[in-house]
């Protein structure tokens, strides 16, 4: 009987001086499992020697795998192109960065052993970060999950394994604009968490800035909540009823007590008022525009520049010929 399959998933932007270190550790945990296992590395564009680096890692471990994308399409879609390619009963999704410990894999394999498709990492603590991204972060967390109709875990990155029927049915969903988390939850099926303590970065520093932060908060609220238009639909209901009751309010005045001219302050700040309850809607209403006119455009979700193939898992295929 062939032992089960597990592939790692691993999208690398810029991280040359991160990955020796966490392939190393990696691949001494992979040594000691009875599995089949495979290191699927997606290069995501990088600008530095990541390639090289992954190429010499790949001439020593026959296990690994490269995928290389033509230029950097981001997290989200590196992931996506990774998974695309996995095929193995179960895939783990790890940073290259070495913050989410691969020493967790075997507990991973044995919560899904125990009949879970999905076992995801919830952070306990949150070493090596400042306290302004550990406070937004948990913010964004209980923010979405308030305005989401899908329940997002808290306190869950990407680190988690997933079997065969989840990878599966992550494929059938081709959206441009990708929250993976989101995602991860929308599909459904048995899960489960493993609370894990976070770790500092290996080496290298994070290639996610507040900017990008934001932006990437801003895509898992609009992809998974229609709550900022419904919020923009009651700020210009509100803003009517009181400029209706304000409106009531200056012909009573005048027919009671007539008006002189007067009322310049009050006039500009009315219109201005309004004009940025309109154009707040207006920015809302663009945001999911936009994503709406990137969706119809029906463009790749990423293009392939190289494609490395694993040489197989000898370990595996030692202790397989032993058994026999």
């Amino acid at each position: 009987m062939n032992p089960a399959t597990l592939t790692v998933v691993i999208a690398a932007y810029n991280e040359a001086q991160a990955l020796p270190g966490m392939h190393a550790r990696l691949a001494a945990v992979l040594d000691g499992m009875d599995l089949r296992t495979q290191v699927l590395y997606v290069d995501d564009g990088s600008r530095d020697a990541t390639w090289q680096v992954l190429q010499s890692i790949a001439g020593n471990d026959p296990r690994v795998q490269l995928l290389r994308l033509s230029r950097n399409f981001g997290k989200e879609l590196a992931l996506t192109a990774g998974l695309d390619r996995a095929d193995a009963d179960a895939v783990v999704v790890l940073d290259a960065d070495g913050q989410d410990p691969p020493e967790l894999l075997p507990a991973l394999v044995g919560k899904w052993r125990e009949g879970f498709d999905v076992v995801y990492g919830t952070r306990t603590s949150r070493d090596g970060e400042s306290w302004l991204k550990k406070v937004t972060a948990k913010a964004f967390y209980r923010v979405i999950n308030k305005l989401s109709f899908t329940g997002i875990p808290a306190d869950t990155g990407d680190f988690r394994l997933m079997s065969r029927r989840v990878v599966e049915s992550l494929r059938d969903l081709r959206e441009r604009h990708r929250f993976m988390k989101g995602l991860f939850a929308w599909v459904g099926y048995p899960q489960t968490s493993l609370p894990y303590q976070r770790e500092p970065r290996i080496a290298g520093s994070s290639k996610f800035n507040y900017w990008r932060l934001w932006n990437f908060a801003l895509e898992g609220i609009t992809g998974f909540s229609t709550a900022p238009l419904r919020v923009a639909t009651y700020a210009g209901l509100g803003t009517a009823l009181l400029a209706f009751a304000y409106g009531v309010w200056i012909i009573t005045k005048t027919l009671l007590w007539g008006d002189p001219v007067q009322g310049w302050p009050t006039m500009m700040a009315v219109v201005l008022f309004l004009g940025g309850v309109q154009l707040m809607a207006l920015g809302v209403i663009g945001e999911y525009l936009g994503r709406m006119y990137l969706e119809a455009k029906q463009r790749p979700l990423y293009l392939v520049q190289d494609w490395q193939p694993g040489r197989g898992d000898a370990a595996a295929d030692a202790r397989r010929a032993q058994q026999e």
